[in-house]
């Protein structure tokens, strides 16, 4: 079950009401939640994929920190970033491997 997120509320309640509301009841709410559709874990893997894609870093960590308490391992984390190396870019890929060697060490 995914835990519940405080994120938005956290980061922009006051500032942005609404949006913060969206990020926290919404996109991890009810669509996170989904887990009879899809895993909290493949939807972590997915999530990575696509921040990494964009080059979104800031993001990145944040979701490979979640997506190893959803059961991603390291060797899981490893075999996404050296695929998508070749999709989404060298550099990419080794500023994602920076982050998961931090996330995901012993």
């Amino acid at each position: 079950m995914v835990k519940k997120q405080t994120a938005g509320r956290d980061a922009l309640g006051e500032f942005a009401p609404k949006f913060a509301e969206l990020n926290d009841d919404v996109l991890f709410g009810e669509v996170w939640s989904r887990e009879a559709q899809m895993s909290a874990r493949d939807r972590s893997l997915i999530t990575c994929s696509a921040l990494m894609a964009q080059g979104l870093f800031p993001q990145l960590e944040a979701h490979m920190k979640m997506a190893k308490q959803n059961g991603v391992t390291k060797d899981e984390m490893v075999e996404l970033i050296t695929q998508l190396a070749f999709y989404t870019g060298w550099p990419k890929a080794w500023s994602a491997f920076g982050l998961a060697k931090e996330i995901f060490k012993a």
